[in-house]
């Protein structure tokens, strides 16, 4: 049945696409669970054909549901990008998920800690410090920015390694085993740049988890790890 509130030919786009969005979030369609078809949908909203194509590319571009050729579309799965008490490689998260893991290498260098960073990290401001920006895929799916600063002398051979081989997080446990972490977990809004580089929109809601990390008492990195909120879940576990 058509619903009074959105019967009208001139439907943008927008108002397609959050009504479905707020179903899915609500619940209403659970992971796994088809959606109506592009004609249904058509006929629901009352509007045309080419808005419910926009509206459901959209939705696919932020992760929120599959469309399958020959079948339809499909409310995605959402993936835990990471267990909230534990500090592991993302590397082996996504392997450990049967899926492909692939790595995008945006900058390595080597600059001067500016007061944010080198209090974070314990460092004088101006100390050198290693910064490492990587996008990391899920089965060719960008599902985390990271944004690491590295203490040069806990991975002094950080630089020259190679990214889409290892992880930063690799190298850090094999120089500088953690004996200490920390994270806070927010809700951001994304940048054009991080926008682009995880192949979202901009403004678009991103999870961020800034993590410290230490061993042996001096702190190694702090890293600041964005991922697309519509694609994530942040998962946590405790017991007695």
């Amino acid at each position: 049945m058509r619903s009074p509130s959105v019967a009208t030919r001139t439907l943008p786009y927008a108002t397609v696409k959050a009504a479905l969005r707020e179903r899915i979030a609500q619940g209403g369609w659970e992971p796994g669970v088809r959606l109506p078809s592009e004609r249904e949908l058509v006929q629901e909203f009352g509007c045309a054909r080419m808005t419910v194509q926009r509206a459901l590319r959209e939705l696919e571009e932020e992760g929120l549901i599959e469309r399958r050729q020959g079948s339809g579309s499909y409310v995605a799965e959402l993936h835990p990008i990471s267990n909230l008490l534990q500090v592991r490689d993302i590397h082996d998260e996504i392997r450990e998920r049967g899926h492909a893991h692939t790595t995008r290498v945006v900058g390595v260098v080597r600059e001067k800690a500016d007061a944010r960073t080198a209090a974070a990290m314990r460092l004088t401001k101006g100390a050198p410090v290693y910064r490492v920006q990587l996008v990391h895929l899920e089965n060719g799916v960008p599902i985390q920015l990271e944004d690491r600063h590295v203490n040069p002398a806990l991975a002094p051979d950080l630089l020259a390694r190679d990214f889409t081989q290892v992880t930063p997080s690799f190298v850090l446990f094999e120089h500088a085993p953690l004996t200490e972490a920390e994270q806070v977990v927010e809700a951001v809004l994304a940048s054009a740049e991080q926008a682009s580089l995880l192949d979202v929109a901009e403004g678009s809601a991103l999870l961020m988890v800034s993590r410290r990390t230490v061993s042996q008492g001096a702190v190694a990195s702090v890293a600041r790890l964005y991922h697309p909120g519509a694609r994530y879940r942040l998962i946590g576990r405790f017991s007695v």
